[in-house]
């Protein structure tokens, strides 16, 4: 009798560590600190939070380029991303650019402010919508450059 109770728990310890490293997941853990699911495309694979640390990293099947609303500005995301999640805030962003003026900018931070999500590039900020990033957006192409 012990020995199926064990494997019942075993088996549903698995399932909870799956749930909790799958892309949805990422995008649920997104929702929680205060920011849309929009942020991260659907090709997310796996993820990883340090909930002490803030510390993240999300995987993607391959990298990928994005259309961003409203503006239509081209954004790239490495196969990797990696942050520091706190609550309205992602901090030390690494793996998001978007072009612009000619130029492609890494995106260093998000914050959630109020309605609106402000974007940060190093010093610069810009100032977007937070409704513009209520869906996931669909990877138009592999960048193999990146």
């Amino acid at each position: 009798m012990a020995a199926p109770r064990v494997f019942f728990l075993l088996c549903l310890s698995l399932v909870a560590v799956y749930v909790s490293a799958d892309g949805s997941g990422a995008h649920g853990e997104l929702m929680k600190y205060g920011f849309p699911v929009g942020l991260l495309p659907a090709s997310v694979e796996s993820y990883t939070l340090n909930r002490t640390s803030g510390f993240f990293s999300v995987k993607l099947g391959e990298s990928c380029r994005v259309t961003l609303p409203p503006d239509n500005y081209l954004a790239t995301y490495s196969h990797k991303i990696t942050g520091k999640l706190v609550e309205n805030r992602i901090a030390e962003l690494d793996g998001i650019s978007v072009r612009a003026f000619f130029k492609w900018w890494g995106i260093t931070g998000i914050r959630s402010s109020g309605q609106d999500l402000v974007f940060e590039v190093g010093v610069v900020t810009a100032k977007y919508p937070a409704k513009n990033f209520d869906q996931s957006p669909l990877c138009e192409g592999s960048h193999s450059s990146l």
